[in-house]
């Protein structure tokens, strides 16, 4: 009874049936309870203007399934802003970009934990490639590279 809840509440988000957000930068992320580079990138919203509220989950990959992110491209956490969907350590560029953009798209994903993405440590060492996420459920090309 307990996923089904979750999976009604999640599809009403994604269906756009949920409660409105107050704006465009207020940000739900779910994350898994014990990772701290999730808190890392929370906090790095936060810094650049968001309002952000993290909700720990041991459901991670099944609401990335849920939100249409194809398994071996999702990220380390999943990010609901403004009707879209934020997979991983996706930079505020992007983020920004996303919002301006508007595109026909469910969202955007950054894979894996890269070293040196916003919330995470270590050196960066090549540009980060943003994959689209399709309304269909499936993904898609690069949407930017920062």
């Amino acid at each position: 009874m307990r996923n089904i809840l979750k999976t009604l509440v999640l599809a009403s988000l994604l269906s756009g049936a949920g409660p409105a957000l107050a704006g465009e930068k207020d940000v739900t992320l779910y994350k898994n309870p014990q990772c701290g580079c999730c808190e890392g990138y929370a906090d790095y919203l936060r810094e650049n203007g968001f309002a952000v509220e993290v909700k720990p989950t041991h459901d991670l990959s099944a609401m990335s399934r849920e939100a249409g992110v194809p398994d071996d491209v999702q990220g380390c956490h999943l990010s609901f802003i403004d009707g879209y969907v934020v997979s991983g350590h996706v930079p505020v560029g992007t983020v920004n970009k996303l919002l301006t953009e508007r595109p026909d798209i469910k969202g955007v994903t950054l894979p894996g934990m890269p070293m040196g993405s916003p919330g995470m440590s270590g050196t960066k060492e090549g540009p980060f490639e943003m994959l689209e996420i399709q309304k269909s459920g499936g993904g898609g090309g690069v949407y930017a590279t920062e």
